[in-house]
């Protein structure tokens, strides 16, 4: 059979054949778009529902944190100056721990609240979130072990500031350094240490630390007194000297308690010890050291207690020893020049050879 036979037997196209697939098709389509608008219209209100709420419980929790904070550096600039906040509170350590714990706080609220309002929009699109969730943990795993170093000084930066291990001002000693802490952060501590260097620690690597301004602090002080003292007068002395200092400002604040004569600590051939303490305020209780010594030295002074190292008292009228008297004079035979030294030369034997 050949080729137009076959085309003279097929049957012709009808012109209007395809305006009515084109109409059967838009009445389809119409007919989907019918069935399912108001499964549309309910997904897209719910996603804006989510989206509106996570926002706005994003804000008032944010808002909240931050009058909290507010309200904590408010209460601790209103003590400022006074004796009690000389005593409790460091505005700065107070103003930068509240700051980092606030912060710390506004970020895991902001990503528990967008990261489950972004859920559950994945939920109403009708997504898997299994493989998602494995994926994200998976890769948060490896996050993990990528920047443990990082997260191990984050995470120990939160929990010392939330233990309020130490603070700005105090004397901290943290192993790999020591000194005044300037700057608490969540990663890294400033610290500035005896000559004025700034060591900047993490925070994942201080395996203990050592608060020096916490609590209370000791001062020591020792009186180093010839044997031959009579000991009732040195205590008499050195408690004088301690009534007044604990009745003078800022002594009267700084001192925590009574300055207490311990008795002797050593007692030697040529000295004898004596050792006093006093209960101070965090901190201080190096400068009260040098304001006891001080005022136990003029105590002793007044009272005539000779301290070991001090010269004897002279008594008017008394000359000073001349300290050229004990020096031999020079000898004449020093100088071999001089006609004592060529008196006493060997005479040389005479020369046989000639």
């Amino acid at each position: 059979m050949s080729l137009s036979v076959l085309l003279a037997a097929a049957p012709s196209p009808e012109p209007g054949g395809s305006l009515g697939e084109a109409a059967e098709q838009a009445g389809n389509a119409a007919g989907w778009v019918e069935e399912n608008w108001s499964t549309w219209l309910s997904t897209g209100l719910r996603i804006l529902l989510i989206v509106a709420v996570a926002i706005t419980l994003r804000y008032l929790i944010r808002r909240a944190l931050t009058n909290l904070i507010e309200r904590m550096n408010r209460s601790a600039q209103a003590v400022e100056g006074t004796a009690l906040g000389g005593l409790l509170v460091n505005a700065e350590r107070r103003r930068q721990r509240s700051e980092a714990i606030g912060s710390v706080l506004r970020s895991v609220a902001s990503f528990v609240i967008m990261g489950t309002a972004a859920l559950m929009v994945l939920g109403a699109f009708k997504i898997n979130l299994a493989p998602l969730l494995a994926s994200a943990g998976v890769a948060g795993v490896a996050l993990g072990f990528g920047a443990r170093n990082l997260v191990t000084d984050f995470l120990s930066g939160v929990f010392m500031i939330l233990e309020d291990q130490y603070g700005v001002g105090d004397t901290v000693d943290a192993g790999v350094a020591s000194g005044e802490v300037i700057e608490v952060g969540l990663r890294v501590t400033k610290l500035r240490g005896d000559n004025g260097e700034i060591w900047y620690v993490r925070n994942g690597e201080v395996k203990r630390i050592g608060n020096l301004s916490q609590g209370w602090s000791t001062a020591g002080v020792d009186v180093t007194v010839r044997p031959t003292e009579n000991l009732e007068h040195v205590r008499e002395a050195i408690a004088t000297a301690a009534d007044a200092m604990t009745k003078e400002e800022p002594w009267s604040e700084r001192l925590w308690g009574p300055v207490e004569v311990l008795g002797l600590d050593a007692v030697l051939l040529d000295s004898m010890t004596v050792r006093v303490t006093a209960k101070t305020m965090p901190g201080k209780a190096l400068g009260v050291e040098r304001e006891l010594r001080w005022r136990i030295k003029q105590a002793l002074d007044d009272a005539g207690i000779r301290m070991v190292g001090t010269l004897p008292p002279q008594t008017e009228g008394e000359s000073a020893a001349d300290p050229t008297a004990a020096m031999a004079a020079p000898s004449a035979y020093a100088s071999a020049t001089s006609p004592q030294s060529l008196a006493t030369t060997p005479i040389p034997p005479p020369n046989l050879s000639k």
